[in-house]
């Protein structure tokens, strides 16, 4: 059945609520579509600021102070936070199957100043839950390693972070206790938040070589997390938390069965994960809380430099105890073991350009992984983009932007597809990289709605997988669009 029909009506849907939307709905500051930046401006000590916006188009949230709730909330230093994502992609070429999927992330926070609450100076406290819904268009018609979408995820409403926060030495460094996605803090890069593209934010080295693909949304594990800046270009990140957070076997992350699902297991029986970072902050915004639109005039930067070491056990990919190829008819079927597995990677965001007298600036970044190619299906990742802010005239808040993912299929698992080869006697496709190229466009409604229109073309589906469709063929090349939904409650 053709689903071109279905296509043309999508993209006319598309450009018939583009067209409604009123382009003078636009914010003074881009911060102000997240409650948490909002938040982090309350009792800085600067001069009393006007009363928040209470018009529709406006304020922050839709649902504004919620008839005097997040007031009185506020008085005990409590906030919450409402979000909900909701999208539909649909992959017009290529992959399994054809056609489109919806998919929704609801996610619920609440945060507790200690100063505020019962005059604990210096603490935070967080809880997070989320509720997935939909449908995953990776898994279901497209096969790649890639996925296509930042929240896909099964169907659950679980826990996701609960977490205990002090400052000490003036602020300069705080520790962090308790159940934490360190996909929150670690390998971050600003600019490809933008993104929809899982791999954007979590990268393709952990996403694939470590247990359940770690402690990354929608999961979670125990952990220790401690931070310090000793100056303002320098800021240390370190950490140890449970390498597994389901607690079952290497590519279970189904989050399907009991405790599990709600995201309470609290696995503690598994090996440890140990992170750190370094990030080196180039023109940094002033320290100085009073004056928060200071800085030092030159265009801002990240670099991050960081490692990750798992002591868990790892599985060879391609040959058994006993030396033989896991393909050879007369192996054992038991791949040989590794204790313990690592990775290396590097982080960059810098503005290149930006304009003297208004709002429009221009961003790069790019994000670097390897690990070992014995153990793991993934030895190497790579995202890049550019970002451009204020493209279009008048739309100030709106972000264009162009993505790039790389991920290369070990050595050693590329020759196990050899070897199934000569040992089936039969052509055998033969994995070695997937790449994927991103086109989108960020239209900022109001302060708390977003829409964002996407295109993703993914190059080689799975490195090269074969069609189980059609066994003798490749997953052929694969365009996704769709338009994502964002509205903070």
């Amino acid at each position: 059945m053709s689903h071109c029909p279905n296509l043309v009506r999508f993209t006319e849907m598309v450009i018939f609520c583009l067209c409604l939307l009123p382009a003078t709905a636009q914010t003074t500051h881009a911060e102000e579509t997240s409650p948490a930046s909002s938040a982090d401006q309350t009792d800085s000590g600067a001069p009393p600021a006007a009363e928040a916006p209470t018009g529709l188009w406006e304020r922050p949230n839709f649902l504004g102070d919620m008839g005097g709730l997040r007031t009185v909330l506020g008085n005990y230093g409590i906030t919450f936070g409402l979000t909900e994502t909701s999208e539909v992609l649909g992959n017009t070429t290529g992959g399994l199957h054809r056609g489109f999927a919806y998919e929704g992330l609801t996610t619920m926070t609440l945060t507790m100043d200690t100063d505020k609450a019962f005059n604990w100076s210096g603490g935070t406290f967080n809880v997070s839950a989320l509720q997935i819904h939909g449908r995953n268009l990776s898994a279901d018609n497209l096969d790649n390693l890639q996925t296509v979408s930042g929240i896909e995820a099964s169907d659950s409403t679980r826990l996701w972070e609960l977490w205990f926060q002090q400052a000490f030495l003036d602020g300069k460094a705080d520790l962090k206790i308790g159940q934490q996605s360190i996909d929150q803090e670690f390998m971050t890069s600003q600019c490809s938040s933008l993104y929809v593209n899982t791999m954007m934010g979590w990268p393709m080295v952990p996403s694939a070589d470590l247990y359940a693909g770690g402690p990354a949304y929608p999961l979670s594990s125990l952990g220790v997390r401690l931070q310090g800046q000793p100056t303002e270009s320098l800021k240390l990140l370190g950490g140890v938390f449970n390498d597994n957070p389901p607690g079952g076997p290497f590519n279970d992350d189904s989050q399907l069965r009991g405790n599990e699902a709600s995201g309470v297991r609290f696995n503690l029986n598994t090996g440890a994960l140990f992170i750190g970072e370094v990030q080196y902050l180039v023109n940094p915004p002033s320290g100085d809380k009073n004056t928060p639109s200071k800085d030092t005039g030159g265009l801002p930067g990240t670099y991050k430099l960081g490692a990750w070491y798992d002591t868990g056990n790892f599985f060879d990919q391609r040959f058994d105890t006993g030396g033989l190829s896991l393909a050879n008819p007369a192996s054992n079927s038991h791949p040989r073991t590794y204790g313990g597995n690592f990775s290396i990677y590097s982080v960059a965001d810098q503005m290149v350009w930006r304009q003297s007298d208004g709002p429009r600036s221009i961003g790069v970044f790019a994000r670097i992984m390897g690990a070992p190619a014995d153990r793991n299906l993934i030895d190497w990742s790579l995202n890049a983009g550019v970002n451009l802010k204020g493209l279009v005239p008048g739309r100030d808040d709106d972000t264009f932007g162009i993505g790039y993912g790389w991920a290369h299929v070990s050595n050693q698992a590329s020759d196990l597809d050899r070897d199934t080869g000569v040992f089936k006697g039969t052509v055998y496709p033969i994995r070695d990289s997937e790449q994927f190229i991103e086109v989108t466009y960020q239209y900022q409604v109001a302060p708390w709605w977003i829409i964002q229109p996407d295109m993703q073309y993914i190059i080689n589906p799975g490195g090269g997988l074969s069609n189980p469709l059609n066994p003798s063929e490749r997953i052929g090349n694969e365009l996704v669009v769709g338009i994502r939904t964002t509205i903070i409650f």
